[in-house]
């Protein structure tokens, strides 16, 4: 392996579909967000936040998709395609900070439960169930051919679909 290798993946097509997924996730991600607050719902601000690691991911992807980009060199004979390794420990450590904020979360509601608007929060999880459907359509076609794509695809949905 030296300067003349080429290890390119297929980012072309993959980087549009990160780009479309990350737009769509993070926009529900807002969403959820502002519905968890407003209808005193933990299942949606722990979706929300979720959805954040899952914007996270999407956006480590996209990133390490531009890294892997660069050139090889002496020092690096496989280039930079080693950082979706590191992009997926990151996002490993992200969920566990998830975790814990719902943990705390959920310690704190019960004590003290808050009123929950049922209909709304039903309306947000159908339709953040449908968000999640068109993102993994969208990577379903490059979850093959990438490392970085397959575990962005697989990461978004709260479901795993084969």
């Amino acid at each position: 392996m030296g300067k003349g290798s080429d290890h390119a993946l297929p980012a072309a097509g993959n980087e549009k579909a990160l780009r479309y997924a990350l737009m769509l996730t993070g926009g529900f991600m807002l969403a959820e967000v502002i519905g968890g607050v407003m209808l005193n719902s933990l299942a949606l601000l722990s979706d929300a936040a979720h959805m954040f690691t899952d914007v996270a991911a999407l956006a480590i992807a996209l990133a390490a998709i531009r890294v892997g980009r660069r050139a090889v060199d002496d020092r690096r004979t496989f280039g930079y395609h080693r950082f979706e390794i590191l992009a997926a420990a990151f996002n490993a450590l992200l969920l566990f900070g998830v975790a814990a904020y719902i943990l705390y979360e959920a310690w704190q509601r019960w004590s003290n439960p808050p009123a929950v608007q049922t209909t709304g929060v039903l309306v947000i999880a159908v339709l953040g169930t449908i968000v999640n459907l068109v993102s993994m359509r969208l990577l379903s076609s490059g979850k093959d051919s990438s490392l970085n794509v397959k575990g962005a695809y697989l990461g978004v949905p709260s479901f795993s679909v084969q």
